[in-house]
């Protein structure tokens, strides 16, 4: 019991959760609640990994679920596509009108629904679960979700077998951390806090990244290469430890595939044809390699950032082929970790039940390529036009390539769009219904984690505010409106929950602490066993060359190189704001107000070079479209290289666009994956008045 000012009684209470956003920490929540209302969530001190610390973001979780702008009752449009004009409705009204209207066109092809989602939560159950149960009855087409991790995720699978790597845990034995492709202060907190003990146990950190970003600034070392061209340096250490004789040869024979031929490639990588290619001193290339081929243990922190170019999973591979080569798996603090999501025993086909396609194979539409494909037309080649659009869990008209494509396909009359929403974002402003959703604090859910190795339970704290619904329910509801009587369509969410991981996680311990311990060995691959077909860290991959590809990671330039466009001279590279993640948390105004405004990021002497001040007003351009923003005259960019920050919504910035607008929807090498850090641009001083 607690007592507040006026001594009069309140009841208070904790609830154990999991924090739903994307990012590698999957942090355990304890959410206070007092008279209903949720009053504090903090990170749970029980858990490991979180270790009682949340981001800033995630702390002020209850200004993000009582925000005076939420959407608490289900709305129609009732004024042109876009214009964010709605009127107030009635579920019931809602649903039947969304049912009559997805039933019609599913008449005459399913496959012209399509549905939209990503990860604006993680959730195995209000992300992944009713609906797509809802979908595959409806034979609605698929949707490749590819939109954050495609690239590396391949690149991961054809060389270790799968999403699998060193406990993150462990780095903070390691006496020299690679942190590549990753600003862990900002997205990765958890482990920045590992790696800090590390290095207060002697740890070299080095920060590999074409930012000059806050964590860059605290390592020992930053190599500012630039972007897409980490598979070069990967290929010139390994140069270095082939010359150099840093090589465990009786790991490479034991456990590993296709060394002669990967040794041939890496010969002809050597320091000075890096250099060149990546933008930084041969020396320090050659140092990092020393450091590598003599350090152990050796660790390697990459995260997503280095795959969001051309030859994205070629560079993955890459790095991810060195610590074979020097044996660091052989200890529990060596190895690579990108993602650690591969290693959980989720039972995807009982919460998503395919079979409920019942033999039919509907076309797949690239999330990344949304924009050229709302605006397709049938064809043989196509399939249907898509006639109708469900959004949930992620807001495209804000986060999807090539904005200008994606906004005019969302304008479109003919299409129908529903949309599940928190709030007004800009995707919901082009919507015929928009349905309130609940947050993480009003529902049931269960989590992997892409950083850690611990199952999390997320119970509700809260009563659903308004009318919100989870999608869950929405889902149910409009399975049961278009006569889908399978009794899947009929679970709870806490039944879905249990069926996430079946028996092999205790539910038990789940609802008892909030989280539960995958286990496994200290150190996977000390003696080789990689989930890949050969058992062995695969160098060569058969199965990339029975496909036609090629069998060992190279450097895949990108399809917009640094210095190759005269008109469009500079790399432009997206990474996220501090303070937001992805286009989530920016209507969160003590947020936006930390992060101020939309912000671009020029190097001192391409500043100078084009008149440009910092703070002034700047045009950022190519051949997709225009951006207005904000400079910031820094060298936390390099030279020939720009950083347009953050995912701004739309309606926020000065034109009513964001950094989207310059990015384009073409495919990494492997994966399909999006290439947002592949662009080139030009910037130019621009008066505010124009």
């Amino acid at each position: 019991m607690l007592h507040d000012q006026n001594s009069s009684t309140t009841t208070a209470r904790q609830v154990r959760g999991a924090c739903p956003h994307d990012c590698p920490d999957t942090c355990a929540l304890l959410t206070t609640v007092e008279n209903g209302v949720a009053t504090r969530v903090q990170g749970n001190p029980a858990h490991a990994q979180t270790g009682g610390v949340l981001c800033a973001k995630v702390s002020k979780y209850p200004e993000r679920t009582y925000h005076a702008e939420r959407i608490l009752t289900p709305r129609r449009r009732n004024g042109p596509k876009g214009s964010g004009q709605f009127t107030p409705v009635g579920w019931d009204e809602a649903l039947a009108d969304i049912a009559a209207r997805l039933g019609a066109i599913a008449a005459r092809d399913p496959q012209a629904i399509q549905p939209y989602s990503y990860a604006g939560t993680m959730g195995l159950v209000q992300g992944e679960s009713m609906d797509r149960r809802f979908f595959h009855r409806l034979g609605a087409s698929l949707l490749h979700r590819s939109i954050c991790a495609t690239a590396g995720g391949e690149g991961l699978v054809h060389t270790l077998g799968g999403k699998v790597g060193m406990r993150v845990e462990f780095f903070a034995e390691s006496k020299l951390i690679l942190i590549w492709g990753s600003n862990s202060i900002g997205s990765n907190l958890h482990f920045w806090r590992i790696a800090q003990q590390a290095k207060r146990g002697g740890a070299k950190l080095v920060c590999i990244d074409p930012r000059k970003s806050e964590t860059a600034e605290k390592c020992h070392e930053h190599i500012q290469l630039l972007p897409g061209t980490d598979a070069a340096l990967a290929l010139a250490l390994m140069h270095e430890l082939i010359t150099h004789g840093w090589l465990d040869h009786d790991y490479i024979t034991r456990h590993t595939v296709g060394w002669e031929r990967l040794r041939e490639r890496a010969l002809q990588w050597p320091p000075e044809r890096t250099a060149q290619v990546c933008g930084v001193p041969v020396e320090q290339i050659r140092q990092l390699a020393r450091d590598y081929g003599t350090t152990q243990p050796a660790a390697i922190r990459l995260n997503y950032g280095m795959q969001r170019v051309h030859g994205g999973a070629n560079a993955v591979r890459a790095v991810a082929c060195l610590p074979a080569l020097t044996g660091a798996w052989r200890h529990r603090a060596g190895g690579v970790l990108l993602s650690s999501s591969g290693q959980f025993p989720v039972d995807r086909a009982a919460l998503q039940r395919p079979d409920l396609l019942a033999g039919r194979n509907p076309r797949t539409i690239n999330m990344v390529t949304i924009g050229d494909d709302l605006l397709r037309e049938a064809s043989p080649a196509f399939g249907p036009k898509i006639e109708a659009l469900v959004v949930y869990n992620s807001n495209p008209v804000a986060v999807a390539p090539d904005s200008s494509k994606v906004v005019q396909g969302f304008a479109r009359e003919d299409l129908f769009t529903v949309v599940l929403e928190h709030f007004q974002t800009d995707t919901a402003d082009y919507a015929d219904y928009l349905l309130p959703a609940t947050t993480q604090l009003e529902h049931w859910d269960v989590h992997v984690a892409y950083g850690h190795t611990d199952v999390l339970l997320n119970q509700p704290a809260i009563a659903p505010l308004g009318q919100a619904r989870s999608n869950t329910q929405i889902f149910r509801e409009l399975a049961a409106r278009m006569g889908f009587t399978e009794p899947c369509f009929q679970e709870s969410d806490e039944q879905l929950c249990r069926q996430a991981y079946g028996d092999k996680v205790d539910f038990n311990r789940l609802l008892e602490q909030g989280f539960a311990p995958l286990g496994g060995p200290d150190a996977p691959f000390a003696e080789g066993g990689f989930p890949t077909p050969s058992g062995r860290c695969e160098f060569f991959s058969e199965r990339l060359a029975a496909q036609g590809l090629d069998g060992l990671p190279g450097h895949v330039p990108n399809h917009e190189a640094a210095g190759t466009s005269t008109q469009y001279p500079l790399a432009m590279i997206s990474p996220p704001a501090r303070n937001f993640l992805n286009s989530t948390f920016v209507n969160v105004k003590s947020l936006r107000d930390i992060e101020g405004r939309p912000l671009l990021e020029i190097h001192p002497q391409d500043a100078a070079a084009r008149g440009i001040q910092d703070g002034s007003v700047v045009r950022v351009f190519n051949g997709r479209g225009s951006y207005r923003c904000h400079a910031h005259v820094s060298e936390r960019a390099r030279p020939g290289v720009v950083n347009g920050l953050g995912i701004w919504w739309r309606k926020y910035g000065l034109d009513g666009n964001n950094v989207n607008q310059l990015t384009s929807q073409a495919l990494t090498d492997l994966g399909q994956g999006p290439t947002f850090y592949d662009c080139v641009v030009q910037v130019e001083a621009r008066p505010e008045s124009q």
